[in-house]
């Protein structure tokens, strides 16, 4: 099997099997992202290279492989039929998968349309993940995310209605101190609209080789101190109104918080109060990502 550049996969997609179908990111502009700053540039792999990938696989893994995951950074932006070609070629080559997932960006998704994503899905799309990162379109804006809420909404409720699983992410802290309350009323808006199947939270942690570490450095993106990320947290699930699986598994929180919505609402609350009468000293110390 061949691999090129980072390859980066979700946490809940620690036991899939990793194919890489895409190389790089077709955006790449995020100021938060350093991942494919420095290369390689976006390109599609050939399908036949694909399939013969996942041949070696199964020569390696059996067939009973129940995951599998379609790296790298925004696999849905390949074309239909070849998504689709691959996608009905790994069903065929692992009879016992359960479940085949990609990463894909909102602007990305919105292109498809709703029949496109209707055919990804009859060809064995089970999940997508997305970076939401935020519902407040001046921090969209700000981060160079490539798309806003109203287009997020759509596309988000067009894969779900295609009957493909969504997984959003929130960076909690992706708006620093100015707009710390817009970014919770915001992103809780867009979520309670597309009522997503997962929802995962990340905290802002400045990256090496990006943008946004600039402006913290020189001092033009106030960050959130670790009482501001869990107020903001609070704030964001007391808008929820929606039946989700929300899940904390990554290491830049300063504490892990997972439940059903609406019904674990009162414990995570909670527990988020507790965390605030803890002094801030006791929480992770302030770092620069490099990974």
């Amino acid at each position: 099997m061949r691999y090129e550049g980072p390859i980066y996969r979700p946490p809940s997609e620690a036991n899939s099997l990793l194919i890489q179908a895409t190389i790089g990111c077709p955006h790449n502009r995020c100021t938060f992202c350093m991942v494919y700053k420095n290369g390689p540039r976006y390109r599609v792999r050939p399908v036949k290279d694909v399939k013969e990938d996942m041949l070696e696989a199964r020569e390696i893994c059996g067939p009973h492989v129940h995951t599998l995951f379609f790296p790298a950074g925004n696999t849905i932006a390949m074309k239909t039929k070849d998504l689709a070609e691959i996608c009905c070629f790994a069903r065929a080559t692992f009879p016992s998968l359960e479940r085949i997932t990609v990463y894909g960006s909102s602007q990305f998704i919105h292109m498809k349309g709703p029949k496109q994503l209707e055919q990804l899905a009859r060809a064995g799309l089970g999940r997508i993940h997305v970076g939401l990162e935020s519902g407040d379109d001046v921090i969209l804006k700000r981060i160079k995310k490539g798309t806003h809420a109203q287009q997020q909404i759509e596309a988000g409720r067009w894969a779900m209605a295609a009957g493909i699983e969504l997984s959003l992410y929130v960076i909690l802290g992706i708006g620093g101190r100015e707009r710390t309350r817009e970014h919770a009323k915001e992103t809780a808006r867009v979520i309670n609209e597309i009522a997503p199947d997962f929802l995962r939270l990340r905290t802002f942690v400045p990256k090496i080789n990006t943008p946004l570490l600039e402006e913290v450095m020189e001092g033009r993106f106030k960050m959130l101190t670790p009482h501001g990320v869990l107020k903001e947290t609070a704030s964001l699930l007391e808008r929820l109104t929606i039946a989700t699986t929300l899940t904390s598994d990554h290491y830049t929180n300063y504490i892990n918080l997972c439940g059903r919505l609406p019904h674990d609402k009162p414990r995570l609350m909670e527990e988020i109060s507790r965390a605030l009468e803890r002094d801030e000293s006791e929480f992770r110390p302030f770092f620069v990502g490099t990974e």
